[in-house]
Order: structure tokens, then sequence, then C-alpha cells
């Protein structure tokens, strides 16, 4: 791949590592998992969050609102994944759903925006401002869903001047043209780069280490 990125300007945005997503017996795992395993998307996301911390490469974590009582119950338009987290619970404060995986657990120093309420991790979250001030001018997003929170997030990232990565296995969505549509149709109307893992990962680990 012909993309270069600069460790000091670079950060992969994790999006939304919750049980309830990527751990088996979440509460959305069920409709994800026949993709996600088709992918491999946990393994993947191990890699390029390793390769990333190897080369001095910023993660930034970028979690969803986690539900508690009460969560849209007032708002004038919420949507339908509103809706459905009303009702399901998905990724409820103080529990096991509502944690990040074991395997992706924020490290010293590393980056935590505020919880995005809906889609995009930039609406209403503080995650530009700690990129601004941390010089980052290229994203790699990496995380779930492919068609919902990883294009919100890259597309709006785009409209901020930054440079976007998707990672096309290292995502999942709840069908195969959910992913189709985030990688051959929507994506590349807003990323400047969409890749595998195994792409990314080369890349990372060949720059050089920063301490």
């Amino acid at each position: 791949m012909s993309e270069t990125y600069d460790p000091r300007h670079t950060a992969v945005l994790l999006v939304d590592p919750y049980n309830d997503f990527i751990s088996e017996g979440g509460l959305n795992w069920e409709r994800l998992s026949p993709v996600a395993l088709e992918v491999g998307l946990v393994d993947h996301l191990r890699s390029v969050v390793a390769a990333a911390r190897g080369s001095g490469v910023r993660v930034v974590f970028v979690p969803h609102r986690r539900w508690q009582p009460g969560d849209y119950d007032s708002w004038s338009y919420p949507n339908p994944t509103h809706r459905a987290i009303q009702k399901k619970h998905s990724f409820a404060l103080g529990t096991w759903g509502g944690t990040f995986h074991p395997d992706f657990q924020p490290q010293e120093g590393e980056l935590v925006a505020h919880e995005h309420w809906s889609q995009s991790g930039f609406a209403n979250t503080d995650l530009n401002l700690l990129l601004q001030q941390h010089d980052i001018s290229h994203v790699i997003l990496i995380g779930v869903l492919a068609n919902t929170c990883i294009e919100s997030t890259g597309r709006f990232a785009m409209e901020l001047g930054f440079h976007v990565t998707l990672v096309r296995d290292a995502t999942a969505a709840f069908s195969p043209e959910m992913m189709y549509a985030a990688h051959e149709l929507n994506g590349p109307t807003f990323a400047h780069s969409i890749v595998t893992t195994e792409e990314i990962v080369g890349v990372l680990e060949g720059l050089p280490g920063t301490s």
C-alpha cells in the first residue's frame, strides 16, 4: 500500500469494543457473529492494536453511550438505534456487556473519548479536541459496526480534515450486505484508504518505534 503514516501524528480509533458486541454471550453477538467470525474480527483487532502500540501510534478508545435508566425516554426524535437500545439495554452501565472486552483495555496514557450518543464518535464528544491536542492528522478506524459507528465516525473525521483509513476485516456488521455497503459503496466516498489488517499491520510494524 502507498499510504505513509507518521507515528507522531497517527491514531488508531478503536470504536465500541464492548462485550455486548464482540464477546460470546453479548447482547449483540448472535447477530454480529456470522460476519465477525468470517472476517476474524477479534483476532484482527488484537493485531492492529498490538502493532499500533508497538510502533508508538496512539490507540484512542471511542465508546458508545452506556445505557442508563431513562436514556432516550424524553427525547423528541430518538432514532431506531436509540429505540433498540432502550428495549435491549445494550452496553448498560455497570454490567459485563457495557464493559470493554478484556483484551481491549486502555493502557496508561491512552485516550478515551467521551461516549457518543448515536453513531459518530465526534458528534457531541471531545474526540476532535483530543486528536487536535495530540497533533493527530491520520486516523485508522477499527471496531464496530462497519456501516454505522465506523462509517459515521470516519465520514465526520474526513469532514474535519483528517486522513481516514478503514480496515475492512478489523470491523464487522450484522450482514454481508452491510459490510459490502460500508467498504465498496460508501467507504470510497470519504476514506482516503481502505485496507486489510495484514496490510495495515505490515505498515505499522515497519514504522520506527517511539519511546
